[in-house]
């Protein structure tokens, strides 16, 4: 788990009085603009000591964010966490937003970043966030949101890394740039009149000239064998024969002069440093509980004052590390010494962590002192937390470290090792794990439910992931079964489970109602997000069921709740998109448009993973509703690239959408490679889940010329839909195949039958107010309502269809090409969004305060359809707007 966070992490390590002046590498680090400075070299070459000579020179009004890495930072929820509150400890305020979002179940990294670049945008402090020894870091989803937030920082914030290896960030393209500034280990190696001052100024030695070159020459100017080095020599009188018998590469140069360094330290000395090389941070009371020796403190302080290779961490020097090449050796030397006492050192250690409530280091030093029945204990407390918070990269990374018996003998272990890896969108071992539960004996009657429970849950998410719907839906019922009544969370997280299966299936009324208790048991738990996760599905079945005024008030009832709090919930975006999408149906325009500018203002860290894909492909439909197709193709592009998918059941595929709209664009030669791609055929064998592409098939044969087997093939399939759309109760599909079958008859001729099946969907449509699903067919259809009102039906709802179908639907402005045409002030900011001006000098750019460039920001962003500044540049280069302006 993430918490509590160590504040020393934070501190800038304190330049030392007795350095070296290093001018030739701060005026490098200090001279032009730069997103990204890389200070890149092995260990022992003074990195972190250049930069911090640099930042000593900054002045007032620029503050640094600093964080010193560890192993533990090397997963997502930790390392965003640190880099959060880093950047707050910087600048008071920033990233709150960020931090609610990271901590939300579940959420993109994507959305996270984009809020906190955002937030650091829009303020005018300047801002240098260092992250030291970045080498540590390998996990891949962290890298990739490195990249990220490299590519989208704001010009007030630059980026410092310090490292032993050089990151997986697109360093080429920013060198190409010229947004990189590079420091190498050929840079940072002493020069010779740099090593002589080293050696005779600050060490107090008597090199002289020749032996300082040959010394500079052996070590390649390697600042820690130089120190070394200087360690060595004092209090000899041959400094020079020393220097002449110093030889070898780098690796044996240290053990050598580590040995000459340990040999001359007084015995608890040297005993001390040994036993305490196991612990990444050190303080007085730690390592008096990890040596069972008193006077921890006081040996630190007097470590400090000899230089040797101690890094304090915080201003009061009661903690530090040992320079990390110091430490390698030095723990290198207690296998060789002390290797039976290594597991005792890492169980006092682990003691100690515990009682002071740092969990993850109790976990890891148990781990590391093969105390593995410790530490799975210790997991198995720390477990739920952890999956809560997304932490599945440590889980699984502790669970691999123990031997497979102490997980296989703790059920709820196996158990929760089973459903870490499937958070993680890993099956692999799942099921043995699950076997290893089920064959455990022991526990108390309840404690066995649960483990039961638990099988079930997990083997039913295996089965639905992998579409085996009828075993998913055997276990989720049975998990559904063994589920305590008053154990909220389990029946809600079993429950919604079976109502996901079967909404799979098409099962929609017994979907609803297994939702109803999911809902109310997540409720009852206070997990409110999660329950407006599950809204979301509730509204898109009535939907589906044709209910329109249901779905509407579903979106209401939780958009009441998650916009009831400060900040709104996650889910709140999400209910504004669904509610232009229902506005939409009932061409109410403008209502669509209020709603999903709403959503765009909340921002990504209002809304569920998959509205950043719902929310493109509510606005593509809004496009072209309005007569916009061909703008609408790109935006449901960015839909696809984004699509988050999850275990909703996918019953409107992008894919599939885009055909649609391709067909309306007259792009049908695009449509006819999307069915060649989807393999969709009229003699398919059909499925709720396929539903949605047999329908868009169905428009495909009727949108090409007029051909007697294609217009069969339209009308068989038609009919074939149609009986399983109204045997499952999915109203709106009927509503749609009425509609569409009505066109197929008036193609060939049947004219009274066609005003027949226009009419059954006249009837089942007015009670809940669609239009769009008539209206966007446009002719055909509207000669169809004119028939309908001759023949008797000249009714109110009748002649707002026809007026609608008969509405002219063109852009708005045809020079933007967009449904909202930007105004005159939202073109003024678009034009300096395409700058390298940070919004603070946008805002003072243009006179208007930092509120209203962010209203105009998001105004401009939901026009658009995008959500980052570099999205609006390009869809407005796409889309001619500049051009236009000019």
């Amino acid at each position: 788990m993430v918490g509590p966070l160590i504040a020393t992490k934070f501190h800038v390590p304190q330049r030392r009085s007795a350095t070296v002046p290093r001018a030739r590498l701060t005026d490098r680090l200090a001279g032009g603009p730069a997103k990204l400075t890389l200070v890149a070299a092995p260990a022992g070459f003074g990195k972190t000591t250049v930069v911090t000579e640099w930042l000593s020179s900054l002045g007032d009004d620029q503050r640094v964010a600093w964080l010193s890495l560890d192993a533990r930072d090397d997963e997502v929820m930790s390392f965003w966490s640190y880099v959060i509150a880093a950047l707050d400890v910087a600048v008071p305020g920033v990233g709150v937003e960020a931090l609610e979002l990271l901590q939300s179940t579940p959420s993109s990294i994507e959305a996270v970043l984009a809020t906190l670049v955002n937030d650091l945008d829009s303020r005018s402090t300047a801002v240098v966030l260092v992250l030291d020894d970045f080498h540590v870091i390998q996990d891949t989803a962290v890298q990739v949101g490195m990249a990220f937030l490299v590519e989208t920082l704001p010009a007030n914030v630059r980026l410092v890394i310090v490292s032993r290896a050089d990151p997986s960030l697109p360093l080429a393209r920013l060198r190409a740039r010229g947004e990189l500034v590079e420091i190498r280990a050929a840079d940072l190696r002493f020069t010779a009149a740099e090593a002589s001052a080293y050696l005779n100024e600050i060490m107090g030695l008597a090199v002289h000239d020749e032996d300082v070159v040959t010394l500079g020459e052996r070590t390649e100017g390697w600042i820690a064998a130089l120190q070394l080095a200087a360690l060595s020599m004092q209090g000899r009188d041959d400094a020079g024969a020393f220097i002449a018998g110093f030889a070898g590469d780098d690796r044996y140069v240290v053990d050598y002069l580590v040995e000459e360094v340990l040999e001359r330290q007084p015995e608890a000395v040297r005993r001390f440093l040994l036993e305490t090389s196991i612990l990444s941070r050190l303080t007085g009371d730690l390592c008096d509980a990890v040596t069972g020796a008193g006077g921890g403190a006081a040996t630190l302080q007097a470590l400090d004052r000899a230089n040797l290779f101690l890094v304090p961490l915080d201003d009061h020097r009661e903690w530090y590390r040992y320079h990390h090449l110091f430490a390698e050796m030095l723990r290198g030397r207690l296998l060789d010494e002390l290797s039976e006492d290594v597991g005792e050192l890492h169980l006092r250690a682990s003691d100690w962590f515990k009682r002071h409530d740092h969990t993850t280091e109790a976990i890891g030093h148990a781990i590391d002192a093969a105390a593995f029945d410790r530490a799975a204990d210790m997991i198995i407390l720390a477990m739920p937390a952890m999956q809560q918070r997304r932490q599945e990269t440590t889980l699984v990374r502790w669970f691999e470290m123990l031997p497979a018996e102490i997980v296989r003998d703790r059920p709820a272990l196996s158990i929760g090792f089973a459903g870490t890896l499937l958070s993680a969108g890993r099956t692999d071992g799942v099921e043995a794990l699950l076997r290893d539960a089920e064959s455990a004996n022991g526990g108390t009657s309840e404690e066995i439910r649960a483990v039961q429970g638990g099988i079930a849950l997990y083997r039913a998410a295996q089965a639905l992931t992998s579409g085996d719907i009828e075993s998913a839906s055997e276990h989720a019922r049975i998990a559904v079964e063994l589920a305590e009544d008053r154990d909220h969370i389990d029946r809600g997280s079993a429950t919604g489970l079976l109502a996901l299966i079967l909404w799979s299936r098409g099962d929609l009324a017994d979907a609803r109602a297994s939702w109803a208790v999911s809902l109310e048991e997540l409720h009852r738990a206070g997990h409110l997000s999660d329950m407006i996760g599950g809204s979301i599905a509730v509204a898109d079945i009535q939907l589906a069921q044709g209910r329109l005024t249901e779905a509407r008030e579903t979106y209401r009832h939780a958009l009441g709740v998650a916009g009831g709090s400060e900040p709104p919930l996650r889910g709140a975006a999400d209910m504004h998109v669904g509610m232009s999408d229902l506005l939409r149906e009932r061409d109410d325009l403008d209502g669509a448009r209020r709603h999903l500018a709403a959503a765009e203002a909340l921002g990504e860290y209002a809304g569920l993973p998959q509205n950043r894909h719902r929310r493109r492909m509510a606005a593509a439909r809004l496009l072209q509703t309005a007569g916009d197709p061909a703008i609408a193709i790109p935006i449901l592009d960015e839909a696809e690239r984004l699509y988050t998918p999850d275990f909703f059941p996918d019953v409107h595929p992008i894919p599939a959408l885009r055909a649609r709209v391709q067909l309306t664009a007259g792009r049908k030669a695009d449509t006819l490679d999307w069915v060649r791609r989807s393999g969709v055929t009229v003699d398919d064998q059909l499925s709720y889940l396929r539903e949605f592409e047999h329908v868009t098939l169905v428009r495909v044969l009727l949108a090409r010329p007029v051909d007697t087997r294609q217009l069969a093939d339209a009308s068989r399939l038609v009919e074939r839909l149609l009986h399983g759309a109204e045997h499952g109760g999915r109203w709106g599909s009927v509503i749609e195949l009425l509609v569409l079958q009505s066109i197929t008859l008036h193609k060939t001729g049947r004219i009274e039958d066609a005003v027949d099946a226009l009419a059954r969907a006249v009837s089942l449509a007015k009670p809940e107010g669609y239009v769009r699903v008539f209206a966007d067919e446009g002719e055909p259809v509207a000669r169809l309502l004119a028939a309908l009102a001759k023949r008797g039906d000249d009714s109110a709802y009748v002649r707002r269809l026809h007026a609608a179908t008969t509405a002219a639907r063109r852009p708005r402005s045809a020079a933007q090409g967009l449904v909202d045409p930007l105004s005159d002030r939202e073109l003024d900011v678009l034009r300096l969004l395409g700058s390298e001006l940070a919004g603070p000098e946008i805002s003072r750019q243009l006179v208007i305060s930092l509120n209203t460039l962010r209203t105009h920001t998001k105004n401009i962003y939901a026009k658009l359809g995008v959500t980052s500044r570099r999205e609006a540049v390009r869809r407005a280069t796409d889309l001619g707007i500049f051009r236009t302006e000019r």
